[in-house]
């Protein structure tokens, strides 16, 4: 972490206002939405959707990735916020994941379950294993919990007994149930079916460098932590020398099991996302030589995440390189993870221009995406400006972890440099 300088003593007012903003966004906006709307007092859990009209749909399935980004997201705001209404929801949150998702003859979590909260989609998808993983590691640490550290490290031994390639490296997208081959892999329908992705790869490292900094902070020298450290260093490796491309900068999505990349699209979101949960990694790894190896690849992918930015400073989803098919909505979570990526920029490399961007990106939000009348952000904002109120206000991929964690992150940053 830089030290107090001038760099930063010159922009003190400025970062005291994003910080005071991003504070109050999550604790009066954000969660307050899901406390009040989206809790299940008969059932217990959450309610599974709101539509982008505001209707709350009862008996929505529920989803694992929803509930343990809930967990995640609850649990890490308590330690920020000091609040107890949120260490009430992840409490409630581990409760109900252990009742209803967790898969007891078998291991790991199920993809949905119902209303009821009986199992529904019980494929083993790899993405939602690291995701409760993320969740369970981040309540051990608020906690205390030597039941969620149990659960995590069972989850990461899942991730690395099942999901592993042993021939070419790399973790494979899913199985069924029993954990055997399952024909259709793909996380979503927007997804193409290969046995590889970026995205799964990102959200495997981001819940292992949780678990790792747990493990640092409570046992260092356990047998748990070195194993985690080894799979971190992996991952790492990766992404640099697999999922880079090395003539863009930018991820390629998807790949066959020897590495082939079979895809061109270029995520915007999911660079800039990336190149702060890799010096994330990094640094909470702890290891000088990867660090330097790792920290020109950050700046490299931020840098080819530009080609998404717009004039009104916000951030288009993805497009192919030829300049056709973009996508040019203004997600809520694209917004949000070029925040902190380009944020980190400033914090670790003292770009002034990067803050700059960040700075527009939070305005735009601020303008744009928050729904200051019921709470929480709009999915997206279309290319006319028009606010889409076809996809989730929350639901099983709508929920306030990309919006929190940004909030956080920058709260926590900042709280270090001033």
């Amino acid at each position: 972490m830089p030290a107090k300088s001038h760099l930063f003593l010159s922009n003190e007012t400025m970062l005291r206002t994003l910080c005071h903003e991003v504070r109050e966004c999550l604790a009066q906006n954000i969660l307050p939405f899901w406390l009040n709307n989206m809790l299940d007092t008969k059932r217990g859990g959450w309610y599974g959707r709101m539509t982008g009209m505001g209707l709350t749909e009862e008996e929505a399935p529920r989803g694992a990735i929803l509930y343990a980004r809930l967990l995640w997201t609850f649990s890490a705001a308590c330690h920020v916020l000091g609040d107890s209404a949120c260490l009430e929801a992840a409490r409630m949150t581990k409760d109900y994941v252990l009742a209803h998702f967790m898969d007891r003859e078998h291991g790991g979590v199920y993809w949905s379950v119902t209303a009821d909260g009986q199992p529904l989609d019980t494929k083993k998808q790899f993405y939602a294993q690291g995701f409760m993983l993320y969740g369970f590691s981040e309540y051990a640490r608020l906690a205390g919990d030597e039941e969620a550290l149990q659960i995590a490290v069972q989850l990461f031994d899942i991730i690395e007994r099942h999901a592993w390639d042993n021939g070419y490296g790399g973790y494979i997208e899913a199985c069924t149930r029993d954990w055997q081959p399952i024909a259709d892999m793909r996380l979503s329908d927007k997804d193409e079916n290969y046995p590889k992705s970026q995205n799964t790869h990102l959200h495997i490292i981001e819940p292992y460098t949780n678990l790792l900094r747990l493990l640092h902070e409570t046992n260092p020298e356990s047998e748990d932590a070195r194993k985690v450290s080894a799979a971190v260093k992996r991952l790492l490796s990766l992404f640099t020398d697999h999922i880079l491309n090395p003539q863009t900068h930018h991820l390629d999505l998807f790949f066959d099991m020897d590495w082939t990349r079979r895809s061109t699209t270029e995520s915007y979101g999911h660079d800039i996302e990336c190149s702060w949960l890799l010096h994330e990694a990094a640094h909470v790894l702890g290891d000088n030589a990867i660090l330097n190896k790792v920290e020109p690849v950050v700046r490299e992918m931020a840098q080819a995440s530009e080609k998404g930015l717009q004039p009104d400073g916000s951030m288009i989803y993805e497009g192919e390189p030829d300049g056709t098919h973009f996508d040019r909505d203004r997600h809520w979570w694209v917004q949000a993870e070029a925040v902190v990526g380009f944020f980190n920029l400033y914090q670790h490399f003292g770009d002034e221009m990067a803050l700059h961007k960040a700075l527009r990106l939070w305005e735009y939000i601020k303008n744009r995406l928050i729904d200051h009348e019921h709470g929480e952000w709009h999915w997206s904002i279309r290319e006319d400006g028009s606010v889409n109120l076809d996809d989730d206000h929350a639901g099983f991929w709508k929920c306030p972890y990309h919006n929190g964690r940004m909030c956080m992150e920058l709260i926590e940053r900042i709280d270090t440099m001033l």
